[in-house]
């Protein structure tokens, strides 16, 4: 069986869909800790970022594109947002298909955590 985030870009798990193109999927966090929590995934299953391969650069780059102009479009430009990528479990890594977290639309303390 194929790991959460791959079912959910196969649509065998449904997701409210921000953003997809052929290599990207983009969905509302279903456990939001913003007024917007977008994760994006790559279509391509990647364990972690510890997983990554050289060709996988310019996927991961798309990610971060993506992310920004989905913050553009929701207005999150001008009070800004932040963009996270999560490895291991102390940083509470749970499903093991890399993600990138749009977090915004609130004042985001730091440190984070």
């Amino acid at each position: 069986m194929s790991c959460l985030f791959c079912q959910i870009a196969e649509k065998k798990i449904p997701a409210k869909v921000a953003y997809e193109d052929e290599h990207v999927l983009a969905f509302h966090d279903i456990s939001p800790q913003a007024p917007v929590h977008v994760l994006f995934i790559p279509k391509k299953h990647i364990t972690s970022l510890l997983d990554m391969k050289e060709e996988d650069d310019a996927l991961v780059g798309s990610l971060v594109r993506r992310a920004r102009d989905l913050a553009r479009e929701l207005g999150l430009n001008d009070r800004g947002f932040r963009l996270v990528f999560n490895t291991g479990s102390d940083a509470g890594y749970s499903v093991f298909h890399i993600h990138l977290h749009l977090v915004g639309g609130r004042p985001l303390g730091w440190p984070p955590g």
